[in-house]
């Protein structure tokens, strides 16, 4: 059976997309560390990244980068944590969280509780600036 993640990005459970390209697709995490919280993923089903091609976890991070930016830019920061746990859903993905200090990266706080209306303004501002990138 497909992952969670294979099945979000095959548009068979809704998510709020960010960014998306052939072979990648970002979306915010539904229980957010910080409001802007990004899943990065491939695609392609794959559990553990670092079992990913050379081209494709290459592809992965440059993926990753403009997501990155394009957060930063929609969602004020001092930086964007990057992590990479993968212990939740056997789908590689990449956390990017934007930071104001490194206690916003802890996954053990409790997470945000946000409405579909902040998730929708919040997807839709990174979006924005994920296509003037």
């Amino acid at each position: 059976m497909a992952s969670v993640f294979t099945r979000i990005a095959n548009g068979e459970i809704p998510s709020y997309k960010v960014a998306e390209s052939s072979d990648y697709y970002a979306f915010l995490d539904i229980s957010p560390m910080a409001a802007g919280h990004t899943l990065v993923i491939p695609k392609h089903e794959v559990d553990y990244i670092f079992d990913l091609d050379s081209a494709e976890y290459a592809g992965l991070w440059a993926f990753a980068q403009k997501v990155a930016k394009a957060l930063k830019e929609a969602v004020p920061c001092k930086r964007v944590g990057v992590a990479v746990l993968g212990m939740e859903v056997p789908h590689a993905h990449i956390h990017l969280v934007p930071l104001q200090s490194e206690a916003d990266m802890d996954f053990r706080k409790e997470k945000l509780q946000l409405s579909s209306e902040e998730f929708v303004a919040i997807a839709g501002k990174i979006a924005e600036a994920f296509d003037r990138l």
